[in-house]
């Protein structure tokens, strides 16, 4: 496994530090609702044309099942072949992501003979988007141009704390009796009403980034409901959440000097030079500019890390930032970073509800420090080190710093009583680094890892590896996973990197595209 294999022999030392506790109220033991019926209707799309959706209430507080419900949004793709293996149940990540369209997305790009077998469900976690009610704490928190999000000095510290507190405290007041609810364990206890609403014994689950610690979460409540799982970009469960946002710090500096080193083997496209730290330093020097003067009034420093941070997760979008990146470099001409910004950095009204459940899910899943010198100590010593982020996704989980609602304990995901569970892992992923997808495989006796070498992309099936994909195919027709001697059961090549635009080089990128989409960011 080349420089990462020091990190299967040093996981478990990580699972020694693991939360044993199930978090109080968790248990799959409470009592349940009697499964409502599910009445779908066409809500067919251009791209998914047998997509289906219907609704289902389910409690607030699962541990008062006759109580408060809330409205979850559901969406299906039926099975169409004569053997049929059950649900197929999708989730983007996030926390906040919309799995809704994730559903046709995943039925229309696995092999028809696959897909036919299952009916793939999608729905909307609690609080986003279609369910109801949908949380929306404070709308336009991102609207530009906020404050550089590196604080240099006491008024720009205190103009991100004073934002990040605004929007803790917008939160509290418009949803105090909903936040304590809003948590995965919560999200995982509607799995399994979903599951009973479906007429299913067990479910087959599919997740991608913040949706395998759901998918893990689920297991562990309901082990016994799991006939198959699929994790894609996993999550880290030792470090939820505090130390994971950390973590990713790192490896996002590292996926953008490999922006800088890509830009630099085009510089007969760019013309930024062929020194992956000169071009490194010039992008610096962007920033300070913006700094200054923001492009056209929309585009300051933390809008800029905004618009060059989805390159983190996905090298589709390079050839994009690299051409606003050359023409404010080169030729002063700033419109088209305007238009990235816009394209990949500028937050509507459904990212403003995914940011208000992303915060209030990692917020009451685990403690963060409440004391704010602990948060400026550890990211001022990781910008030292990985500047590109450090700061920006600080004050991104800076409300958990003053958020309303006791904190839960993670859970711990470890089981030994599941089926085998394929994980999916890139080595260079920053989003939900490469260890994370060994730790998970520690703690999941039995389970199959399957690593794309070399690979930066974070959600790495259904995206143009057919190495990958062939795997998922085996397992989600049969059960079928590898098995390997070394730590890794299965190593896949990592796709070839972008070419510079081109109308045959969108073409190539347009299903990794719509994938990533649908994934979002920060999750």
């Amino acid at each position: 496994m080349k420089k990462r294999a020091a990190a299967l022999c040093g996981a478990a030392a990580v699972l020694a530090g693991m939360v044993t506790a199930v978090p109080a109220g968790a248990s799959g033991a409470l009592a349940a609702a009697p499964a409502a019926k599910l009445a779908w209707k066409k809500c067919a799309t251009g791209d998914y044309p047998t997509l289906q959706c219907t609704t289902l209430k389910v409690p607030l507080n699962h541990g008062e099942p006759n109580g408060r419900k809330i409205t979850l949004a559901l969406s299906r793709v039926p099975h169409t072949a004569k053997k049929h293996q059950g649900p197929l149940v999708v989730n983007p990540g996030g926390p906040g992501g919309s799995g809704r369209t994730l559903a046709g997305f995943v039925a229309s790009s696995l092999p028809k003979k696959v897909a036919a077998q299952y009916d793939v469900i999608g729905f909307d976690p609690r609080g986003v988007g279609a369910s109801k009610p949908a949380l929306n704490c404070r709308p336009g928190h991102f609207a530009p141009v906020r404050a550089d999000s590196l604080p240099v000095d006491a008024k720009a510290e205190r103009a991100n704390l004073q934002r990040a507190k605004a929007f803790a405290d917008a939160c509290a007041k418009k949803y105090a009796d909903v936040l304590p609810f809003i948590d995965t364990v919560s999200s995982a206890r509607d799995m399994d009403a979903i599951r009973a609403a479906l007429g299913a014994k067990k479910i087959n689950y599919f997740g991608y980034s913040y949706g395998t610690y759901l998918g893990a979460v689920y297991a562990k409540l309901f082990p016994h409901r799991v006939r198959r799982a699929v994790l894609d970009s996993v999550v880290d469960p030792s470090g939820v959440w505090y130390d994971d946002n950390l973590q990713q710090d790192r490896a996002f500096n590292d996926r953008h000097r490999a922006l800088m080193a890509w830009i630099a083997k085009h510089d007969k496209t760019y013309r930024l030079g062929t020194d992956p730290e000169k071009i490194e330093a010039k992008w610096y020097a962007m920033r300070a500019a913006l700094a200054r003067k923001p492009a056209d009034r929309k585009v300051g420093p933390a809008e800029l890390e905004d618009t060059f941070m989805p390159g983190a997760y996905y090298d589709g979008y390079w050839p994009h930032l690299a051409e606003a990146f050359a023409a404010f470099a080169n030729k002063k001409n700033d419109d088209p970073l305007v238009e990235a910004y816009e394209n990949f950095g500028a937050v509507d009204a459904a990212g403003d509800n995914g940011y208000s459940v992303y915060t209030s899910v990692q917020c009451r899943d685990a403690r963060w420090p409440r004391d704010w010198a602990e948060w400026r100590d550890d990211n001022w010593a990781m910008y030292e080190k990985a500047p590109f982020m450090a700061w920006n996704n600080a004050w991104y989980n800076a409300p958990c710093a003053f958020w309303p609602t006791e904190a839960l304990n993670p859970v711990d995901v470890s089981n030994t009583a599941l089926p085998p569970v394929l994980i999916l892992q890139a080595t260079d992923d920053a989003a939900t680094p490469y260890e994370g997808g060994v730790v998970t495989h520690q703690l999941l006796r039995g389970s199959s890892l399957v690593v794309e070498q070399g690979g930066g992309n974070h959600g790495v099936s259904l995206s143009g590896n057919a190495c990958l994909d062939k795997h998922l195919a085996a397992y989600l027709t049969d059960g079928r996973v590898p098995r390997g001697t070394g730590g890794a059961d299965a190593v896949c090549a990592k796709l070839p990197d972008p070419k510079p635009l081109s109308t045959e080089a969108a073409a190539a990128s347009s299903r990794g595209s719509t994938l990533h989409g649908l994934l979002g960011f920060r999750g």
